[in-house]
């Protein structure tokens, strides 16, 4: 008498593929050495907050120049400014922050480190890359301009700028060694350009596999 089989069930995937894990390894580590590299530009913060180099500006073009110098001369200093109070204004706001959070990780886990001979399924629905990619951009839309998470971020950057720009008009300038610097054709975000080619090089196997 033979013994009774016992039966196997092939239940369907509930959730995503795994994570691409290597190009992703590849991209946390390219930004990693892109933020070191950047870093590495700041000026030191006593440079900065100097009061006796702190005086009014006699003209808007006056302020304008100096604007224009600090922000060539200390962009480091005033980006991890703003980033500092974009972080406390999401921190001070968690319900905001986890939705940031979410949204980021459904990008990364959903499309783009997603292996592309994987098709998603959830909940036994099949979603192809166009209907995948969609989604996220309607959510995407959705969370920054439909909800109090998009007036979160414009408030925090607004803020930020604006005590950016009052700091380069106040500060002056002319103890600052300006002639080592990049030429300010460069731009204020010039320092990231290299983090966002390495992040590019990284996740472009996984963007171009898509389209």
């Amino acid at each position: 008498m033979s013994s009774p089989t016992i039966p196997i069930s092939n239940p369907q995937t509930l959730s995503q593929p795994p994570i691409a894990t290597p190009a992703f390894r590849t991209f946390l580590s390219r930004l990693s050495i892109s933020i070191r590299q950047g870093f590495s530009q700041r000026r030191p913060w006593y440079e900065l907050i100097d009061r006796s180099s702190m005086a009014r500006p006699d003209s808007i073009s006056e302020a304008a120049t100096r604007i224009r110098k600090n922000l060539s001369y200390f962009k480091v200093n005033y980006l991890t400014l703003l980033a500092l109070i974009l972080a406390f204004s999401l921190l001070s706001h968690p319900l905001s922050l986890l939705v940031l959070l979410s949204l980021l990780a459904s990008w990364i886990f959903l499309y783009l480190f997603r292996p592309s001979d994987q098709p998603l399924v959830i909940l036994g629905r099949t979603f192809s890359e166009r209907e995948t990619l969609g989604i996220l951009v309607v959510s995407t839309i959705v969370v920054i301009f439909l909800t109090s998470v998009g007036s979160l971020l414009i408030s925090a950057l607004m803020v930020g700028f604006a005590l950016v720009c009052a700091h380069g008009a106040f500060r002056v300038p002319d103890d600052l060694f300006l002639d080592d610097q990049e030429p300010a054709s460069a731009g204020f975000l010039s320092f990231l350009g290299g983090g966002a080619s390495s992040a590019a090089v990284a996740a472009a196997p996984a963007v171009i596999a898509r389209v």
